[in-house]
């Protein structure tokens, strides 16, 4: 017998993962439109459609909230309880290819997000996903996560802050994709992404992963095919905690969170 919390909980997680699909179909249109109106009337006019497909994927997110979830706090509800963001400009260098793999697999790594919310530190799992873990070494090394926003908040059914994107819209990367790894994780048991799990977001289909991530706050149930590269320390699980309290923008357990998280600078550490 099913009962209506585990329904809940189902319908968020499908509803995660056809907003994932969606996200890919707009940018696959996204890229068709803008090569062909890029040929009629060049770069001016391409850079405008941009904007105009950032738009819609935030209407399409909203039109498609679920019906069935657990109300959070709306912005003028909470007070923000981050600090300003540090000055500075966003980053929008994109390469072609994957970094050659220079990190020491058998060192251990840790990354540091100093954000307006505190700072998370995170264990990275550099033996079990070296191809993710240089990444992300590299990506930092560049400032490429520098004064980025936190731009997606989810509390029902699944628990997850979702960073890592330069144009907060849920929709950019680094230019080049890395392959899936460590997917058969100890710590990943009946399909569960426990507390402290750092992953990669992709667009559902394999291999697709960029430069978004994920850091859970409470156990998520997910199928197991976001590569989990790191685990959040005890005081960055308070941060996020923190985070999450404040609630997201729409009500409805998914949107942008009412805590302005950015991360003012990122770093990887071999140690």
């Amino acid at each position: 017998m099913v009962t209506q919390e585990q329904r809940k909980r189902q319908l968020a997680r499908e509803k995660f993962l056809r907003q994932q699909q969606r996200r890919t179909a707009s940018r696959r249109k996204a890229r068709a439109r803008n090569a062909v109106i890029a040929s009629v009337l060049g770069v001016i006019v391409v850079g405008s459609l941009a904007l105009y497909t950032t738009g819609v994927l935030k209407d399409d997110d909203k039109a498609n909230a679920g019906s069935e979830t657990t109300p959070s706090p709306s912005p003028s509800a909470v007070k923000d309880p981050c600090e300003k963001p540090a000055e500075g400009a966003v980053k929008t260098q994109t390469w072609k290819k994957e970094p050659a793999v220079t990190i020491d697999k058998s060192a251990k790594y840790s990354m540091k997000l100093a954000t307006t919310c505190g700072d998370i530190d995170i264990a990275l799992k550099a033996s079990a996903a070296p191809h993710t873990v240089n990444s992300f070494s590299f990506l930092a090394g560049k400032g490429y996560f520098d004064h980025t926003k936190c731009h997606r908040l989810t509390t029902n059914g699944i628990f997850v802050l979702q960073c890592g994107d330069p144009t907060g819209t849920g929709s950019g990367g680094p230019g080049y994709t890395i392959p899936d790894e460590n997917l058969k994780d100890s710590s990943l048991k009946a399909n569960v992404y426990p507390a402290g799990t750092v992953a990669m977001a992709n667009t559902s289909q394999p291999n697709s992963g960029g430069s978004q991530f994920f850091l859970v706050f409470e156990d998520s149930q997910l199928p197991p095919s976001y590569t989990p590269f790191g685990t959040v320390s005890k005081t960055g699980m308070a941060v996020l905690k923190k985070i999450a309290a404040a609630g997201e923008n729409t009500g409805a357990g998914d949107g942008a969170p009412n805590a302005t998280v950015v991360i003012d600078k990122a770093t990887v550490t071999k140690s």
